[in-house]
């Protein structure tokens, strides 16, 4: 069965032709052309994944994400946006939206963004397989002095629970698997994304600076360590 995909775009003719392209893809969309509609359509039939510009009148794509997590809503949210700058693009993360496109795209990098997307809801069957399941006796994975259980999706440092996103978790939980093993960026973008961005994407690193805000403790080790040119590993020094 094909994918629904609802996408808003005030634009009309980047709303049309990405319609159509995403048609000829196979999925089915429902297209509209501001975020108050965006809102009535995720609440009569919502889709297996959205598609939001930032930039529109009225209610607008962060707005639209804000509600819709606001009210529990984890369908994912790809970005389309205009907006170049780097905390631009956080303000949309942080709103809660998993990935985004800056405008003028290539269409085939929505495909491919999407097509992650909706591998990391379980729609989709996974490109990568990170690491088998843990059998019930092991069900905590620790390290670092961080403890995940993958099966609940909790996290802790010491004592203290950890609040994670979604990516935040999958992140973390494949730095913790991994600790002492520098991961390059490639291969941690193909993990949790299933998909390279390229040199010049700043998702994972704006995801790595959320991890250590998070993690960080006064007086405590820092986890995270950048390895220069090449990526990043879980280590207590």
């Amino acid at each position: 069965m094909p994918h629904t995909v609802l996408l808003a775009e005030d634009d009309r003719a980047i709303r049309h032709a990405l319609e159509r392209a995403l048609t000829l893809e196979g999925y089915r969309v429902t297209a509209v052309a501001d975020g108050v509609e965006a809102l009535a359509q995720a609440h009569t039939a919502p889709p297996d994944v959205l598609v939001l510009d930032v930039m529109m009148p009225g209610i607008d794509g962060l707005q639209v994400c804000r509600v819709l997590r606001a009210e529990g809503d984890r369908t994912p949210i790809l970005m389309l946006t205009a907006l170049v700058e780097t905390q631009d693009r956080i303000a949309g993360l942080d709103a809660g939206a998993d990935d985004y496109v800056v405008k003028p795209f290539d269409v085939e990098e929505v495909f491919a963004r999407l097509r992650a997307l909706l591998r990391r809801t379980g729609q989709e069957p996974p490109v990568v397989v990170d690491v088998p399941a843990p059998a019930p006796e092991q069900r905590l994975v620790e390290a670092a002095g961080l403890r995940m259980d993958p099966q609940a999706r909790r996290a802790w440092r010491g004592g203290r629970e950890l609040e994670l996103t979604r990516t935040e978790f999958e992140l973390l939980e494949l730095l913790v698997r991994n600790a002492g093993i520098v991961l390059d960026h490639s291969t941690i973008y193909d993990r949790i994304w299933g998909y390279d961005f390229g040199p010049g994407s700043k998702n994972l690193a704006v995801y790595v600076g959320y991890l250590r805000r998070k993690l960080d403790e006064p007086g405590a080790p820092a986890l995270i360590h950048t390895v220069r040119g090449v990526g990043y590993v879980l280590r207590e020094n």
